[in-house]
């Protein structure tokens, strides 16, 4: 039993390491590089392309293919994910000993090509933790995703951000590229890993197998809850500094809020959502904080009818984070369920790359619907989608039950 327990943490502790070596660097590139250029008096045309730096991670599920194709044993996955996170390191030291006056194109592109390189050992990491937990441990490496994720943006955006006045592009890149090459002792290190399913060598992916995950009837309900789950809060994420920004808050305030209490929060909640998916299961689950959800948004909405106290604006601030983590964990969870045998890597990525772009329109559209019928009006519309939400995911839950049934039935005539 303790041998169990230890081999668990060990596995949990591995992918840790490389779920928050990906965020990290990530968050740092596009938070600090828009401070300093700004400060050096860049155009914002210029800042803008550092948006671009991001396309790998929305079009990663194009190569996704290739590393299900490539990776049949644990050996291999390491080998694709060692790889990877070495280019990784070596782009972002690259980055880090150019000069960010004279080189910004050339250290956009890098970044670019980084994220490149770390989108693909996400892939492999996703596959493997997929492949190497049974069903009731999915949960549990889910938690430690979202927590590696929402620690690497607290580090990254807040941290990180403070001590780059003090030591400078090149010195905190520099160390960056090194802490990303430190994550990679426990995969390393670790002999334990072991393929729960083993991939057969006649089921290999194809190129074009992310077409083909939408030719599944059962996949549809499902991408309509990746699309509806966390969309509220989504909308809600995007309008939140704005909206503290109306309220006459400071950069310094609104960074603390947002950047350390709300991430901090999402980060914390991350292993208890993991522990209640364990005990309750992914379908009940989904419903409890699909009920979370809407009482943030109603939450938001009726303190956006006066001008809110700190403490009420700081208890949404933690609200709102608190929803999105154990949104995060849930939505990992039920998208392992989904994927197809030997496709596991490609199959994750198109489920995830779908929530992002879920993400990236209700910004777009609260933006919009903000400024037509202000923050109130927003919130209520958030209200009306949390409240669709929380329906559909009842709807799937009974219609889960139904069939669960109908096939208990069946077994015993």
């Amino acid at each position: 039993m303790s041998n169990n327990k230890d081999n668990n943490a060990l596995l949990l502790g591995t992918f840790f390491s490389l779920y928050i070596a990906q965020a990290v660097p990530m968050s740092f590139f596009s938070t600090a590089l828009q401070v300093l250029m700004r400060q050096q008096e860049f155009s914002l045309t210029t800042i803008s392309m550092l948006q671009l730096v991001k396309v790998p991670w929305i079009l990663k599920f194009l190569w996704s293919p290739l590393i299900d194709k490539r990776c049949m044993t644990v050996g291999d996955y390491k080998r694709w994910i060692i790889s990877s996170e070495i280019v990784y390191a070596a782009l972002i030291l690259g980055a880090g000993l150019l000069n960010l006056e004279t080189n910004i194109r050339l250290i956009i592109i890098l970044i670019f090509l980084s994220l490149m390189a770390s989108a693909t050992q996400d892939i492999a990491t996703d596959a493997l933790a997929i492949l190497s937990t049974k069903k009731e441990e999915k949960s549990m490496v889910n938690s430690i995703q979202s927590m590696g994720s929402f620690g690497g943006s607290l580090l990254g955006s807040g941290v990180l951000l403070m001590v780059l006045h003090h030591y400078g592009w090149n010195g905190v890149t520099q160390c960056l590229s090194v802490f990303v090459l430190l994550a990679l002792i426990p995969i390393i290190y670790n002999k334990k890993i072991k393929l729960q399913t083993e991939k057969s060598k006649q089921n290999v992916a194809r190129w074009t197998d992310f077409i083909w995950f939408f030719n599944r009837r059962e996949v549809w309900p499902h991408i309509v809850f990746l699309l509806l789950y966390y969309a509220s809060i989504m909308g809600l994420l995007s309008m939140v500094r704005p909206y503290m920004v109306d309220l006459g808050y400071t950069m310094k305030e609104i960074g603390f809020l947002s950047g350390v209490l709300g991430i901090g929060t999402a980060m914390l909640v991350g292993y208890p959502a993991g522990m209640l998916i364990r005990r309750y299961g992914v379908e009940k689950i989904r419903i409890f904080f699909a009920a979370c959800i809407l009482a943030a948004t109603v939450y938001f909405f009726f303190i956006s009818l006066s001008h809110p106290s700190h403490l009420l604006l700081c208890v949404g601030v933690m609200l709102l984070w608190m929803c999105y983590g154990m949104g995060t964990v849930v939505v990992y969870t039920s998208s392992m369920y989904i994927v197809r045998g030997g496709r596991e890597g490609t199959d994750f990525t198109i489920q995830i790359v779908i929530t992002h772009i879920s993400g990236l329109c209700m910004a777009i559209l609260s933006g919009k619907i903000a400024d037509h019928i202000g923050y109130n009006g927003l919130f209520a519309v958030e209200v009306a989608i949390a409240v669709v939400s929380l329906v559909y995911v009842s709807y799937l839950y009974r219609h889960h039950w139904a069939e669960k049934k109908e096939k208990e039935n069946l077994n015993e005539d």
